[in-house]
């Protein structure tokens, strides 16, 4: 090697920041929490996606909030209205940049999904979000968000109910465990207390046995599957893999997984985490086709990490809160998720 050559390459190691080069070959750097959330607390509404006409509707989202001991901060475009969308792709970010750039606020809800988050992830600002580190709360298409901030941010958000849901004490109990109390819970399914021999609701399906831990990742799987090939999808190298989805059939979660596959994503996972799948069984006569059980069964099943399905978070009324980002470790025999750090600090 000659002289140019050696000083070129002790300048790039000198260039190295001390917490990278103090860190061990191969480790991640350690992931942001947000503070967590505290009764009193200042918390922006944003609609980041489909928009709300009813005031009643809107009212009720405000009394929700105020119901959890918090005061709701209206975004400046969350009326608005663009065709479907609540506002123009530029309004809608320039609520999410305000908001995480509002000392005031302590934490970000979505009011609701629907279809428009990714059309806005070239409009924000991530050294301004990376710099104020909050809980970003919502599901369904509020994903596109999740997995950008995993990708780019840098801090948990919360995988769970948008603040127009409807917030069974089971959902806000799972909430509130992670948001305000900082806990690490076991999530398990509720029993279910059918008038039958045999219990139907509640129950998971095993695909592959045994346990895995890695950080959770995920969020719908349309959002998700639309994401690829795009700069806002996380590594999934050594990840939990959670996914749902609601009014899809069969060959269509077929075909997404499969798109999965040939990104590359489901041979990077450590497990994967089927929760529910609402409305997604076949229209009209589907003689000879296969059952959502039977495609996830090809998918999931000829993977070689555990895998389960039926775990309690998606389109349904009561659901777990799932940090995107934290480290868990998930037992595909008992159907459990363990949480093996807190949300927030």
């Amino acid at each position: 090697m000659n002289r140019r050559a050696l000083m070129a390459l002790l300048g790039a190691a000198m260039a190295v920041p001390k917490a990278l080069a103090a860190a061990p070959a191969g480790a991640r750097p350690g992931i942001v929490k947000p503070p967590r959330l505290r009764s009193g607390d200042t918390v922006g509404l944003i609609e980041p996606a489909g928009f709300t006409d009813d005031a009643f509707d809107l009212d009720m989202v405000k009394e929700t909030i105020i119901a959890m001991g918090l005061k709701p901060k209206p975004a400046k475009h969350l009326v608005d209205r663009y065709g479907y969308l609540a506002g123009t792709d530029a309004d809608r970010a320039a609520d999410v940049n305000a908001m995480f750039a509002d000392p005031e606020v302590r934490a970000v809800f979505a009011t609701r999904g629907g279809w428009g988050c990714a059309r806005i992830l070239p409009y924000l600002d991530f050294a301004k979000i990376r710099a104020n580190p909050k809980l970003l709360i919502g599901f369904s298409d509020i994903t596109a968000l999740h997995l950008a901030f995993a990708a780019r941010a840098g801090f948990v958000t919360i995988h769970g109910p948008n603040a127009a849901s409807s917030w069974p004490r089971f959902s806000w109990d799972a909430f509130r465990a992670l948001a305000f109390d900082g806990a690490t819970p076991t999530l398990t399914n509720p029993e279910g207390h059918e008038d039958r021999l045999v219990q139907r609701n509640g129950r998971i399906r095993t695909f592959r046995s045994g346990k895995a831990n890695g950080r959770l990742l995920g969020g719908n799987l349309t959002v998700l599957s639309t994401l690829m090939g795009t700069p806002w999808v996380p590594d999934f190298e050594g990840a939990i893999l959670f996914i749902e989805d609601v009014s899809e059939q069969p060959y269509r979660i077929d075909r997404m997984l499969t798109q999965l596959s040939l990104a590359g994503v489901l041979g990077k996972v450590a497990g994967v985490v089927f929760g529910q799948c609402t409305e997604c069984g076949p229209s009209g006569a589907s003689y000879g086709g296969f059952t959502l059980s039977e495609v996830l069964q090809q998918h999931l099943g000829a993977l070689r990490v555990p895998a389960f399905q039926g775990a309690q978070f998606g389109h349904v009324a009561s659901q777990f809160s799932l940090p995107v980002g934290c480290r868990a470790e998930i037992d595909a025999d008992a159907g459990t998720i363990r949480l093996l750090e807190p949300a927030v600090r």
